[in-house]
């Protein structure tokens, strides 16, 4: 067995250093520079010949992130790596996972093709978009779920006559995983959107009248429909809103759409480094999860108990 070597790419470094720090080995090091035309220069400074190499990278805008994985998987596979790892925890270009109108691209499966064809031999990730993107790929993939660090989250916070809501009919089965560990009702927030970003809500399917609600996804871009939802909740009869998603996106003015919003508290994961600051928002560390993952993948131990949390 060759040894367990850990490197960062730029997209979130912190996180990296707190699954090595887990994992109990210092964070690898390798130099990245960009040139001034903004060419992307990898070069691991440590010899990874016959090592298994974990490399840690979101692949979340702006598209360099994406470019930086692939070529630190290129640079890994030229160094004589034997076994690379790909540990993704925000896989980015998720959100188009099907040609749902004519003439668009299935970024899903282009950006799985081409960490494949860089060299990877297996992928690690985290709260998938849809769960199907792990039959893209033709290695094997780890699908891991960051419930089981929110839903302890909640459970200290001891909110009583809570409900779980979806904020569409796509995550009736996250919800309903949540609302089963927190013994707490389901709600589902019936949604259309009529472009990219913009969101309404229509209906809400479910009592919520005297209610607290929590709202669970996958990820929060603009936070429109965050916002909307909390809107139309308390409108409907909820009292105190909360949200528990993965990955915060938090693009445009969604800061500022929680902030102005009256949602109680947002609680996230650090999968994503935090694009501003909130008193609302809350942050938990998914580094262990990775961690025990990793480590488990490079002595060849089943990782299975790690999925069962999501099981509903």
């Amino acid at each position: 067995m060759g040894t367990l070597k850990v490197f960062s790419g730029r997209s979130n470094r912190q996180l990296a250093e707190k699954i090595a720090g887990q994992i109990g080995e210092p964070l690898g090091h390798c130099e990245i520079n960009t040139f001034s035309d903004g060419e992307i220069w990898v070069k691991y400074s440590d010899n990874i010949r016959g090592s298994d190499v974990f490399i840690v990278q979101s692949t979340n805008p702006p598209a360099e992130n994406l470019l930086e994985l692939l070529i630190m998987i290129d640079a890994a596979r030229r160094a004589s790596a034997r076994k690379i790892a790909a540990v993704i925890p925000y896989f980015g270009y998720a959100r188009q996972d099907r040609k749902d109108q004519p003439r668009v691209s299935i970024t899903a499966k282009l950006v799985a093709n081409l960490i494949t064809e860089a060299g990877a031999d297996r992928v690690i990730t985290m709260d998938l978009h849809a769960p199907q993107i792990q039959g893209f790929f033709d290695i094997p993939v780890d699908h891991l779920y960051s419930s089981a660090i929110l839903v302890k989250a909640f459970s200290k916070k001891k909110i009583p006559n809570l409900a779980v809501a979806s904020p569409d009919v796509g995550g009736i089965k996250m919800a309903r995983a949540y609302a089963k560990r927190l013994e707490a009702d389901l709600i589902v927030i019936d949604k259309r959107r009529p472009r990219q970003n913009e969101a309404e809500v229509m209906n809400i399917i479910g009592d919520v009248a005297g209610k607290n609600i929590l709202i669970v996804d996958d990820l929060i871009d603009t936070a429109g429909t965050l916002s909307n939802g909390v809107t139309a909740l308390q409108q409907a009869g909820a009292k105190d809103v909360y949200a528990a998603c993965t990955h915060p996106v938090f693009s445009g003015q969604a800061i500022e759409r929680i902030e102005k919003s009256n949602i109680k508290k947002v609680v996230v994961t650090d999968s994503l480094p935090l694009r501003g600051q909130s008193s609302k928002i809350e942050v938990e560390s998914v580094a262990h999860i990775f961690a025990e993952a990793m480590k488990r993948t490079f002595k060849h131990l089943s990782i299975s108990s790690l999925f069962d949390v999501d099981k509903g």
